[in-house]
């Protein structure tokens, strides 16, 4: 990839484990040079920071190349990651094999607040959100027990690469280079823990692509007691009655398993794998996503090109339900 006229072209070689404390000194080195523009920044399109070696353990080291512009970098594709529910979340990205781990593979985000996450123009992968974490008992220790109630990561807040636990809400976006051929979609295949949107910035492009809108209900108050996922919490009058919130709901293949439900063996096309009884809850309640594997009713962006996306997790449309529960996040 070349850089625009008259911009400089810089590759820095670092190592993950000491990125924290070089990007700070590699941006104030791009802030003083004579063609840098002021407005380079961390998370910006001016920097993009990739794994080009594949974890082999959870704690391997891994390299990566920062490749910088002194001036705006072009070609990227850049995602806000917003979070509009009432509670803090912690955003997590997975890429498939052979792309780069995006921003670190997860971060923490507060109600109301967004993060813009720079992603390369063929970058394949994921995103999803964990809830209710707890990474203090696992800061000084190599433990990888889980540290969120949905979408874990070994305990981890930088996934580094690793998929999240399920049952989680996932966000599958594959980037192609040439030509109109973004493709995204939201996925309850793996199971449900929130509901998101995904939208482009503009609709400029052409063809333009599809907004994919979020839940009318929450599916975790219409989870079936076989499907659920749920932690005891004490309520506050006291603290002398405790009750099961539910945080997550399985598919019906990551709860019994068969695969008649999970489209697999001899179910594994779409004339022998059908909508069931548990996927129709999931339709009922987030008509937009995938409930299971060879849902044709899904919504997708597909052969489409915007150069920014708006992933929102608890958008406008969200059930009731989950703000009555906010406080028990």
């Amino acid at each position: 990839m070349l850089p625009p006229p008259n911009h400089t072209l810089l590759f820095f070689h670092c190592n993950a484990s000491h990125t924290e404390r070089t990007i700070p000194h590699l941006i104030a080195f791009l802030k003083t040079a004579k063609s840098a523009s002021s407005s380079i920044e961390r998370d910006g399109a001016s920097l993009l920071c990739s794994s080009s070696i594949t974890r082999s353990r959870s704690d391997a080291p891994r390299s990566a190349v920062v490749v910088a512009y002194a001036g705006r970098l072009e070609g990227v594709v850049v995602f806000h990651v917003a979070n509009k529910c009432p509670f803090p979340i912690w955003p997590a990205t997975a890429p498939n094999t052979g792309h780069p781990v995006l921003a670190g593979g997860g971060f923490f985000l507060p109600p109301r607040k967004s993060k813009r996450v720079v992603a390369p123009p063929t970058w394949t992968g994921r995103f999803w959100a964990r809830t209710a974490c707890n990474f203090t008992n696992n800061s000084n220790s190599n433990s990888n027990a889980a540290a969120c109630l949905t979408g874990d990561c070994d305990g981890r807040l930088a996934c580094n690469g690793s998929i999240g636990a399920p049952p989680a809400t996932l966000v599958e976006v594959s980037l192609l280079r040439a030509g109109p051929t973004t493709s995204y979609d939201v996925s309850l295949v793996d199971g449900y823990n929130l509901p998101v949107a995904v939208a482009p910035t503009t609709t400029g492009g052409k063809p333009q692509c599809a907004v994919i809108t979020g839940c009318a209900k929450d599916v975790n108050a219409a989870c079936p007691p076989e499907l659920q996922v749920t932690t005891t919490t004490t309520t506050t009058d006291g603290g002398k009655k405790q009750k099961d919130v539910v945080v997550a709901c399985k598919s019906a293949c990551l709860a019994f398993g068969l695969d008649a439900l999970c489209c697999r063996g001899k179910y594994a096309t779409p004339d022998t794998c059908r909508a069931s009884v548990y996927s129709r809850v999931f339709k009922d309640a987030c008509p937009a996503y995938y409930s299971y594997a060879y849902d044709t009713t899904a919504a997708t962006g597909s052969g489409c090109y915007a150069p920014e996306y708006i992933i929102t997790f608890c958008p406008d449309r969200w059930g009731q339900e989950i703000t009555d529960r906010a406080a028990q996040m």
